[in-house]
């Protein structure tokens, strides 16, 4: 069987996609350098879906490797999780966020160009739309510079991805523009572990909630929102994981293409509705404190889910309070295994 190469696969996204391709029969190769993972990873993918792998530890910019990983094996397609996403971090380390992102992806284009690989998945997001004026996120939206330097990279890379099809349709690719993944696998061993303080959420809760963070700092409450607090779209990386799957079967299906699809609920959520169903559900008290609003922060946004449902059959089936039960329960895991 051909294998998929999946290029940052240790990480929090990754793992989980990892773990959906392995229960659905594929057979996949991951490449990681660990700057945002842990080796553990590996082996709590292998615990899940009692399967096992073939992995190469470097780094997807380097195309010395990268030939070495296609010249051996037999690649069918590649899904590239391996660019950087920290948005504060990109402000202050840009070059980094550009070599990494937007070189990397070029060096894996083009050492898939050499091997005749055309098939590739994209990790976009939902801060290619800029600030577009209106709530809910279409694929039809014009691609805008991000807000970041993270968020222009995913930008130039899209654009890229244009270039090539239209210079050679002979490629099939699917950019996926996520919107705000967010909670953990349910065994409890994978999730979201970022290093330092946390730049979202629910790792931010999490980290309030274990004691390692007195208080969360809640940024504005005087937004054109329901309660004054930021919404967002927040979808269970799960189904998120899931939706990489169902774009691999369109690539599978189709005639080769670039298809855009937008990967959401279809429902907003504030900071303190995240808070209080994750205070609910997990009985525990989150303090929190109102701080000035954090400069490029947007109100309120969505995706609309439509064309990925009609198109992949993309469906979310986590609930919010799934999103804070998981996300409680890897951290609990992690406390108890320190």
């Amino acid at each position: 069987m051909k294998k998929i190469l999946v290029t940052g696969g240790a990480g929090y996204i990754g793992s989980h996609t990892c773990v959906e391709l392995l229960n659905a029969g594929r057979e996949i190769i991951i490449i990681d350098n660990f700057s945002n993972s842990k080796p553990k990873t590996l082996d709590n993918i292998k615990k899940i879906t009692n399967k096992d792998f073939k992995f190469y530890e470097g780094d997807y910019t380097n195309r010395e490797t990268l030939e070495e990983i296609f010249k051996n094996n037999d690649i069918d397609a590649v899904i590239n999780f391996a660019g950087y996403k920290a948005v504060g971090e990109s402000v202050q380390k840009p070059l980094e966020y550009y070599i990494n992102n937007v070189t990397g992806a070029l060096t894996l284009l083009d050492v898939m160009k050499k091997y005749n690989v055309k098939k590739f998945i994209f990790s976009s997001s939902a801060t290619i739309y800029g600030n577009p004026g209106t709530t809910k996120y279409v694929e039809s939206m014009e691609i805008k510079r991000g807000t970041s330097p993270y968020g222009t990279t995913k930008s130039m890379i899209e654009i890229i991805l244009d270039d090539l099809y239209k210079s050679d349709n002979t490629w099939n690719i699917v950019s996926l523009r996520y919107f705000n993944p967010v909670g953990a696998h349910s065994s409890g061993i994978i999730g979201e572990e970022p290093q330092g303080i946390p730049n979202n959420l629910m790792p931010y809760i999490q980290k309030v909630a274990s004691g390692s963070l007195s208080e969360l700092s809640v940024f504005g409450d005087d937004y054109d929102t329901p309660d004054g607090t930021g919404v967002r779209d927040y979808i269970h990386v799960v189904d998120l994981a899931k939706g990489h799957l169902l774009a691999l079967n369109k690539l599978d299906t189709s005639d080769n293409g670039l298809y855009i699809y937008n990967l959401g609920t279809g429902t907003g959520y504030s900071v303190l509705d995240i808070v209080k169903t994750f205070e609910k559900v997990n009985n525990i008290k989150i303090p929190y404190k109102i701080v000035e609003r954090r400069p490029g922060d947007l109100a309120c946004y969505y995706a609309d889910p439509t064309k990925a449902r009609e198109e992949l059959g993309f469906k979310t089936e986590k609930t919010l309070e799934d999103i804070c039960r998981d996300s409680w329960n890897y951290q609990k895991n992690i406390l108890n295994s320190d």
